[in-house]
């Protein structure tokens, strides 16, 4: 990634993508957000680009990044934070429309995306991506075509990195595990959701934060990883690490003071 360049985020007048842009542009880097509904982030330097960007549609995928290249100059790094949560079915009740709607823009967009943005990284023989994922990629549960989509994502990140890795462009990941969202605090406040279940398994015993996910995603674009490519990276409160131990009785509490 370069000082010089543009940072470019989908996904990003909400959730994961908007608090990533606005912590890369309040470090100074020259941002700009695309996203199917765009709305501009108030009070970041981060450019919102008016046209709606369906990161599912490959043409629009291919014009939309020439146009912004020609706008705001090359693309030196890429924020793959597009996506949509996956609806929770038993396997029967699983409608097909709705599985090709996730892995549409969960995996089909995340790769097309970059694909576009990485092949001119690629010929200036630098840049840097990262994808994200999430633990569900990395687990199982009752949101099939998501985990399944995101289980892509992370074997594509792999792919693109070894693809690239020799003209210079690093492809990573992170896989947030479940984050303070508006989507995920209005699942909560629905009832879908339990914030104590989604929390007691995680070895933090909380919630990640949107901040912590896009603190990690700005350190594998930036110099810090230059030596980092083809990692998925889980931000996750430790919930990989925590949620076995139920099997053993549980996670042990913090010593009272």
């Amino acid at each position: 990634m370069s000082a010089e360049g543009t940072i470019l985020v989908t996904g990003g007048s909400r959730g994961i993508g908007a608090a990533t842009a606005t912590l890369l542009a309040d470090q100074g880097h020259r941002v700009v957000i695309v996203d199917i509904a765009p709305e501009p982030l108030v009070g970041t330097a981060a450019v919102l680009w008016p046209a709606p960007f369906d990161v599912a549609s490959e043409s629009a995928v291919v014009a939309g990044i020439a146009d912004i290249e020609t706008a705001h100059g090359p693309i030196t790094g890429l924020v793959n934070a597009a996506g949509v949560f996956g609806k929770m079915h038993t396997i029967e009740r699983v409608r097909m429309e709705q599985w090709d709607r996730e892995v549409n823009i969960d995996l089909r967009g995340t790769f097309l995306v970059a694909r576009s943005v990485g092949i001119a990284m690629a010929k200036r023989r630098h840049g840097a991506i990262v994808n994200v994922a999430s633990v569900a990629g990395m687990t199982s549960g009752p949101i099939h075509a998501y985990t399944a989509a995101k289980a892509g994502v992370i074997q594509i990140t792999q792919t693109l990195a070894a693809e690239w890795g020799r003209s210079g462009v690093r492809v990573n990941a992170v896989s947030p595990g479940f984050t303070r969202t508006a989507a995920l605090e209005a699942g909560i406040a629905s009832g879908a959701l339990n914030k104590d279940l989604l929390a007691r398994p995680t070895a933090l015993n909380r919630l990640v934060e949107p901040i912590e996910v896009a603190q990690a995603i700005a350190w594998l674009l930036s110099p810090q990883s230059s030596g980092i490519t083809g990692i998925n990276l889980p931000v996750d409160a430790g919930y990989i690490a925590g949620t076995t131990w139920a099997a053993y009785g549980g996670l042990p509490e913090a010593p009272r003071s």
